[in-house]
């Protein structure tokens, strides 16, 4: 791994994968000390199944039981399905994407969600989650907080974890990912080497200070995370970015041809940011493995290595007079 990306993958990143070992007091002085409020944002397209179970299990724990969330809001973007109404019986705020900034239109996509969610909430640090998460994930609300409260350096924090991969009946432990790591991972290893410490770099996990947010776009589609990155990066250096280990994220999978759509609009916003670099690409991608305890990355070179055409070589010419 390249020296700088290990450096970083080492100071700013934290773990929140053992739920017992989050501080939750210390967290409720530091917001308290810091005057903070928080908004948790989930962006939800017919996410009826999982909506419900999510949000009534976060506002019981960190609205009702211990109040470190001020906002819990539910973005939904044009459902076709009860994801409103399963939303707000457990216990979220509820607005449509349509109606919010409604001067400015609607676009489809998550990235529009999220991009509308600030003008329609008031916390200064805000969380977002994706609404179809599986299983207890209730330690990502404070996980993703612990940096931002810690640290007033601290301006954007990535979520990172396993992703077991269900095909066919059978489970892949960490297979997950796909689309990161065939499409986003190699490009920004190549364009933004000092992002290669990211080991979900397209989580939809993730908090941020509004102050930041504010003022940078939102891919409308499924390329706002790798915007988020890669524009925050300009924004605030790398020192203003960290991430959390959260242990295991399950999620619902999207078929081959959803998996190829959103690789193209990744690919797109990559390119949108990379026509004013005016370098050349990286030679090295960093990958991570995960040994039980925690993510170990690695390093393996990839610049282009090719020969010159066959013509230009003397020695090929020289043989070519010899059969002439």
């Amino acid at each position: 791994m390249r020296p700088d990306a290990r450096a970083w993958f080492e100071q700013r990143t934290t773990s929140a994968a053992v739920p017992s070992a989050i501080d939750v007091d210390a967290l409720l002085r530091a917001k308290r000390r810091g005057g903070h409020r928080v908004s948790v944002v989930l962006p939800a397209r017919d996410e009826e199944t999982t909506v419900g179970g999510l949000v009534a299990d976060l506002a019981e724990h960190w609205v009702r039981r211990v109040p470190l969330v001020d906002e819990l809001l539910v973005v939904d973007s044009d459902s076709t399905d009860g994801t409103a109404r399963v939303a707000r019986a457990a216990g979220a705020d509820v607005v449509a994407a349509a109606d919010v900034l409604h001067a400015h239109g609607s676009r489809p996509g998550k990235g529009e969600a999220l991009w509308k969610s600030l003008a329609a909430t008031t916390g200064d640090l805000v969380v977002f989650l994706d609404a179809d998460l599986l299983g207890d994930v209730t330690h990502y609300v404070p996980g993703l907080l612990g940096p931002l409260l810690a640290d007033p350096q601290v301006d954007y924090v990535k979520g990172c974890y396993t992703r077991p991969l269900e095909m066919a009946g059978a489970t892949v432990p960490a297979g997950g990912g796909r689309v990161t790591e065939l499409t986003a991972r190699p490009l920004l290893n190549a364009l933004w080497p000092e992002l290669a410490g990211f080991v979900q770099p397209l989580g939809g996990e993730y908090a941020g200070r509004r102050s930041v947010l504010e003022q940078v776009p939102f891919v409308s589609g499924y390329g706002v995370e790798v915007g988020l990155l890669v524009d925050l990066l300009r924004l605030t250096g790398l020192g203003g970015l960290a991430q959390v280990d959260l242990g295991v994220r399950r999620h619902t999978s999207q078929s081959q041809e959803a998996l190829g759509r959103m690789a193209g609009q990744v690919v797109s916003t990559v390119l949108a940011r990379a026509a004013s670099l005016g370098t050349e690409a990286g030679g090295l991608l960093t990958q991570f493995s995960h040994d039980g305890t925690g993510f170990v990355p690695s390093s393996t070179p990839v610049a282009v290595d090719e020969r010159p055409p066959m013509i230009s070589v003397p020695e090929y010419r020289a043989l070519l007079d010899v059969v002439g």
